[in-house]
C-alpha cells in the first residue's frame, strides 16, 4: 500500500509542476510587464525599460526562465511582482485567507451534502427526497455572486430590523476593532458565516445530489439485505454497510473540489473583500504580472495534489478490494 499511494503521490507531484509550466508559459508568452512603464508621461527612456526587463528576466527564454523561478521556489522564492515587491511577502497572508475561508466552508458543505443525499435517498419520492431535490436544483441553477448578493441583502434587512449588526459581510474583521481574545474571535466568525454559507450551499446542493445516486445504487445491493436478514434493522444496516459503500465514489470529488474552490471562489472573495488567492490571481492577471499567476497555480496544484492523494488515502481505508489488490 505504501508503494501504492507512493507512486499516486509522485504522478500528482508530476502534473503540478506541468500545470504550472503551462501556466508560467501562457503568461510569459501574452504578459507584457512593461506596457504600464510605457505608459508614462514622459515615457522611460530604452535604457530605463532594457534595466527593467533584465531584472524580471523578461531577456531570457521561457524555459530558462521558469527553471530558474523553480530553483526559487525550492528555497523559498518565488520571485519579484512587476512593482519590485517580494512576491512570498503576500503569498503565505492571502495563503491564510483562502484555506481558513474554503477549508470550512468545504467542510461544512461536504457534511450537510452527505447528510442530506443519504436522507433523500432514503426517502426516496417522499416529502423530503422532493424538497432536497427542489432546493438542491435551485442553488445549483443560482449562480454563486448571485447567491452572495441574496445573502448580504437579507442580511442586511435581519441587521436593520434589529437594530444591531448580527453578522457583518464586509472584510474579515472589524477594522481598528480592539478587545479581549474572545470578543475578536466572534467578531471574525461574524464575519466568516456569510462567505462560508455562499460557498458551502452550492457544495450542499451538488454533493447531495451525487450522494442520493450513491446511495441509492447501495440501498438495493444483496450485501444490504443479506445484512437485514441476520438481524440488523434497516437503520443500522444503512449506518454500518450501505453509508461506508455510497461514500467510495464521493472521495474523488470531495478531495479535487477543495482544490478548485481556491481559484474559483474569486467571486466569493471579492464580493465580501476577503483577500485570498483566487483574488490575487485576478490582480495578476490584471496586472499582467508573471510570478504571482506562477505561484498561484502552483498553489493550486498542491492544493489538488494534497487533496487527491489524501483521497487515494480515503479509498484505501474504505475500500477493501485496494488493499487486496
Amino acid at each position: 500500500m505504501a508503494g501504492f499511494l507512493l507512486r499516486r503521490f509522485a504522478s500528482y507531484v508530476a502534473l503540478s509542476l506541468i500545470a504550472t509550466f503551462l501556466a508560467f508559459a501562457l503568461a510569459g508568452a501574452t504578459f507584457h510587464p512593461l506596457d504600464e512603464l510605457r505608459q508614462q508621461n514622459p515615457p522611460p527612456s530604452e535604457a530605463v525599460l532594457a534595466a527593467k526587463a533584465h531584472e524580471l528576466g523578461l531577456d531570457q527564454p521561457i524555459p530558462q526562465r521558469f527553471v530558474s523561478w523553480l530553483s526559487g521556489v525550492l528555497s523559498g522564492d518565488f520571485g519579484t511582482t512587476v512593482a519590485g515587491a517580494p512576491v512570498s511577502q503576500e503569498l503565505w497572508t492571502r495563503a491564510g485567507v483562502s484555506v481558513r475561508l474554503f477549508l470550512i466552508g468545504a467542510v461544512v458543505g461536504i457534511v450537510l451534502g452527505v447528510l442530506l443525499g443519504v436522507l433523500g435517498a432514503v426517502r426516496q419520492y417522499r416529502f423530503a427526497d422532493h424538497a432536497i431535490t427542489i432546493l438542491s436544483s435551485a442553488l445549483l441553477a443560482t449562480p454563486v455572486f448571485v447567491l452572495g448578493m441574496l445573502l448580504k441583502q437579507g442580511t442586511l434587512a435581519i441587521n436593520q430590523s434589529l437594530g444591531w449588526n448580527l453578522l457583518e459581510f464586509t472584510g474579515e474583521v472589524t477594522p481598528n476593532f480592539s478587545g479581549s481574545f474572545g470578543a475578536e474571535l466572534l467578531d471574525r466568525l461574524r464575519h466568516l458565516v456569510l462567505p462560508t454559507l455562499t460557498i458551502a450551499l452550492g457544495l450542499v446542493a451538488l454533493y447531495s445530489r451525487y450522494q442520493r445516486g450513491a446511495m441509492l445504487d447501495v440501498l438495493g445491493s444483496d450485501y444490504l439485505r443479506t445484512a437485514r436478514a441476520k438481524g440488523l434493522t434497516r437503520r443500522q444496516a444503512v449506518l454500518k454497510h450501505g453509508l461506508r459503500t455510497a461514500l467510495i465514489p464521493m472521495a474523488t470529488p470531495f478531495a479535487f473540489g477543495f482544490g478548485l474552490l481556491i481559484t474559483g471562489g474569486v467571486f466569493t472573495e471579492r464580493l465580501f473583500n476577503w483577500y485570498g488567492m483566487g483574488d490575487w490571481l485576478v490582480v495578476g492577471i490584471s496586472g499582467q504580472d508573471i510570478n504571482i499567476t506562477a505561484t498561484v497555480t502552483l498553489f493550486v496544484g498542491v492544493c489538488v495534489l494534497v487533496s487527491g492523494w489524501l483521497s487515494d488515502l480515503f479509498h484505501v481505508v474504505l475500500d477493501p478490494r485496494i488493499r487486496i489488490r
